[in-house]
């Protein structure tokens, strides 16, 4: 048992090619990491792994999936060696009981995954564990998945989602990366950014009630959704801090929420 529990962290993880890039992100995701305590494993929640049911990766060495298609073939060749962590998974099993978990053996580590924690981590020498995200079921149920989940954070696990709060490819400006977001996706972001400050998940989980702003910025919710377990494992009163708190092409957050004590200089300067 850790004397504080580890932040839990909600990566804006933006396009897979970050992976060959250096930047203020990549390198705000490795002050953050170098900030935090080693974490002894990480369990992850990717918006890039969706099932019919809940699963989680029980695997000694889970394979870098590249999950992608038109990009160059130097990403296809990153690789992420980090070992999983077959007791992890157990546990995190035993925590979600009676909620059936499947111990999955094919998966790996998808590019929501391994496009952060190359720059965060990049000796891949701490176990990680993906935890997959059930597609049937309600937001409020992912949030409950969070609470159930939060006690890990005592054990030294580190508890990381990666999507972005706003994620619509088809309207992104790819001419101009880092100008004016359209009005919807800052409205949006700002909305869900002022309910984590002031600890209302319920206007998170509800973030639909939020109309066509909504609709706009989460098309397609499976890049929201990790958000939702990251905000599950909030302890009462915990404080929230951003980081890489920008929209990029218009229409993609790269906002990142840490939950937890972290040296509040590292965030800034990140």
């Amino acid at each position: 048992m850790t004397p504080t529990p580890m932040p839990a962290v909600f990566f804006g993880h933006g396009s897979p090619m970050i992976a060959l890039e250096t930047n203020d992100t990549t390198a705000a995701w490795k002050a953050l990491a170098d900030a935090m305590p080693r974490p002894k494993a990480i369990l992850c929640v990717s918006a890039h792994w969706l099932t019919r049911g809940t699963a989680v990766t029980a695997m000694p060495r889970p394979k870098t999936i590249h999950d992608f298609g038109a990009f160059p073939r130097a990403l296809f060749e990153v690789e992420y060696p980090a070992p999983g962590d077959i007791a992890l998974a157990e546990r995190v099993k035993s925590l979600l009981a009676p909620t059936p978990v499947a111990l999955d053996q094919d998966w790996g580590l998808d590019h929501g995954t391994w496009s952060v924690l190359c720059k965060a981590y990049p000796t891949a020498d701490i176990p990680v564990v993906q935890l997959s995200m059930d597609a049937t079921i309600s937001d409020q149920a992912r949030f409950d998945i969070g609470r159930s989940l939060s006690v890990l954070r005592d054990e030294g696990v580190l508890i990381m989602g990666t999507g972005n709060i706003v994620h619509n490819l088809g309207r992104m400006d790819w001419s101009a990366r880092y100008g004016a977001p359209f009005d919807w996706a800052q409205r949006f972001n700002n909305a869900m950014r002022g309910a984590i400050a002031n600890d209302t998940p319920e206007a998170v989980i509800s973030y639909g009630a939020l109309g066509a702003d909504a609709s706009l910025a989460a098309p397609t919710p499976d890049h929201f959704w990790p958000l939702l377990y990251v905000l599950g494992v909030r302890r009462p009163g915990e404080t929230a801090s951003f980081m890489t708190d920008h929209i990029e092409h218009g229409s993609l957050s790269m906002t990142g929420v840490v939950l937890g004590e972290v040296d509040a200089a590292t965030l800034k300067a990140a």
